[in-house]
């Protein structure tokens, strides 16, 4: 059984994904808050597993909330949910330790996959919205454009990982929504040096689909929203 709690400051939204979500057997909500202060505050007896969280509530924002829930309940699981347009906020929602992104008027089924993707341990973003947010993606310069006063790119995970600067690109241009030809293209090089340097990506990741990618690099400022 998985436990889940939905934040969001809209009741009629709320309520409608809570009988939603009662109608399938493996799920249980535990909890429902109309603010972030109000799901802290029911975070000790509710221990949710997956938290379907708002990001634009009065008060306390969704990436705050998320930042303190998780650093009191690291195993928990949030799923930002968002309207078209929204993008500007998920950089914020990455840092804050979001692992699914997905819009209010989607599917249930893609409700269902989006639980069960997150609780299994990876990231999830909604086709559509994936699509979306791949349209407004762009690489972040190594350097600033002065050249009196270029500065490096800021300590990363992938710096510690040891992405080239290659793989850097290519990992760009799949966040982008780029086809394997599309990038092989791009860069000058083959689809078969794209397939392996995406291979190595993957490995030095972690990685496991595109979705992950792209949470994986919007948190290690290797893009911007």
């Amino acid at each position: 059984m998985i436990r889940i709690a939905l934040v969001d400051d809209h009741p009629l939204f709320r309520h409608g994904l809570k009988m939603l979500l009662a109608m399938c057997p493996d799920f249980e909500v535990v909890a429902d808050a109309a603010s972030g202060e109000e799901f802290l505050g029911l975070l000790a007896t509710a221990h949710p597993d997956v938290v379907f969280m708002d990001y634009s509530m009065p008060g306390m924002n969704g990436a705050q909330t998320t930042a303190r829930a998780l650093a009191l309940y690291p195993d928990m699981k949030v799923i930002t949910l968002s309207m078209f347009g929204d993008a500007v906020y998920y950089s914020e929602m990455v840092d804050s330790g979001a692992k699914g992104f997905m819009l209010k008027d989607s599917g249930f089924d893609e409700v269902v996959e989006a639980v069960e993707t997150v609780y299994g341990g990876g990231s999830y973003f909604s086709a559509s919205l994936l699509a979306s947010l791949s349209q407004s993606i762009r690489s972040v310069p190594d350097t600033a454009a002065n050249t009196e006063s270029r500065q490096p790119r800021p300590q990363t995970i992938a710096d510690h990982d040891q992405l080239s600067e290659r793989e850097i690109e290519i990992l760009v241009g799949i966040c982008q929504g780029l086809s394997t030809q599309e990038i092989a293209d791009k860069l000058f090089i083959s689809k078969r040096t794209v397939d392996k340097h995406r291979a190595n990506i993957l490995e030095k990741s972690g990685c496991k689909n595109t979705a992950s990618l792209v949470v994986y690099a919007i948190k290690n400022h290797l893009v911007q929203v």
